[in-house]
């Protein structure tokens, strides 16, 4: 994913936010400009195949001289590149539909739920734009990062694995296409002792790849891509009852199959019937390991509840899986490739 100008540091097009407080960096580029330096770039990485555009970088887009420099650098790099590459918009806070509601270059649209807060509701800003019109993807680019402190401030704690799990199967679950994962120290790839790092950075980039949230990010994608991904939409009417705060439960589905997270291990309580079968298989998932455990079969009728594994408590989160006991899907992830290459050979 690159970023033409970053909007914090130096994006020249509108105001920006450096260390949670809001500043206006110089305007460097005019219209005309910003369609030279976009068609220059795009050219330039035309036969790249793995890029992704991403125009501003926590920086608003509320003034329409700042709409319409954005738009111009837009349509040169899609001069540059002939369209063979995704177009997204990094919004700095909320998301980029409100700047962009029907921006026909844009492929994609961007929250960012950001750091201010633990048990950040992100999964409303994502249920928002997925039934947004005109229909597009949406994702969590700038979710709570790990090592990162809560709202800037060492005193309300930093952010963990369990907070970085429960953000992105909040997202996913809410009907996001994919997820961004990152690090206080990695993103500004901090070594000790060579700057005055930002947000109270304390760890070596170099050790922050190794934090236990970047390896269990691989267990959340090795659960969804172990059912058929594209036909699965978010459906809270599967829940009787989701939950409130950090306890909000999360239910998405396919045709034969359905997944809901509980943040905190409260047992989970399903309308049956919403899936196809007679009976379902039903296994809890467990996110922070990837390991799995058989929970029985089950008429597919009802009003059925499932006590999940462990006490009620912060960091004992887990995902139901419900499964159509036709469809003979594996009870674990592991078998991922096949069930995808039998879809999408």
């Amino acid at each position: 994913m690159l970023l033409p100008t970053w909007g914090v540091m130096s994006g020249g097009v509108g105001k920006g936010y450096s260390h949670m407080q809001p500043f206006n960096p110089p305007v460097v580029f005019t219209r005309e400009s910003a369609r030279v330096y976009g068609r220059f770039l795009g050219k330039r990485y035309r036969n790249n195949r793995n890029v992704i555009w991403v125009l501003g970088g926590d920086c608003a887009a509320e003034e329409q001289e700042q709409k319409e420099i954005r738009r111009a650098m837009a349509q040169g790099i899609k001069q540059g590149d002939r369209g063979r590459h995704l177009m997204t918009y990094h919004p700095g806070r909320g998301t980029s539909s409100k700047f962009w509601p029907a921006e026909s270059r844009l492929d994609f649209h961007v929250v960012q739920s950001g750091h201010s807060r633990r048990d950040a509701p992100n999964y409303e800003m994502v249920a928002q734009d997925y039934s947004h019109q005109p229909t597009r993807p949406v994702m969590d680019g700038e979710p709570r990062y790990e090592d990162l402190p809560i709202g800037n401030n060492p005193e309300n704690g930093w952010c963990d694995e369990f907070d970085v799990r429960q953000a992105a199967c909040w997202a996913l679950f809410a009907g996001a296409h994919g997820h961004a994962y990152g690090t206080n120290s990695l993103y500004q790839v901090y070594k000790p002792g060579t700057y005055k790092p930002d947000y109270h950075a304390r760890t070596d980039w170099r050790k922050e790849m190794d934090l236990p949230g970047a390896f269990q990010m691989q267990h959340v994608r090795a659960l969804i891509e172990s059912r058929p991904v594209l036909q699965r939409v978010p459906d809270q009417s599967l829940l009787a009852d989701p939950g409130e705060r950090g306890a909000h439960q999360r239910a998405t589905r396919g045709r034969n199959y359905l997944m809901v997270y509980t943040p905190r291990g409260a047992p989970v309580t399903v309308e049956m019937g919403r899936i196809s079968g007679q009976t379902v298989v039903a296994w809890w998932y467990n996110p922070r390991d990837g390991a799995a455990q058989p929970n029985g079969t089950f008429p597919n009728a009802g009003r059925r509840t499932f006590p999940a594994p462990g006490t009620q408590v912060r960091g004992n989160d887990w995902v139901l899986v419900l499964d159509d006991a036709a469809a003979k899907f594996a009870h674990h992830p592991s078998d991922l490739t096949s069930t995808q290459e039998k879809e999408h050979p």
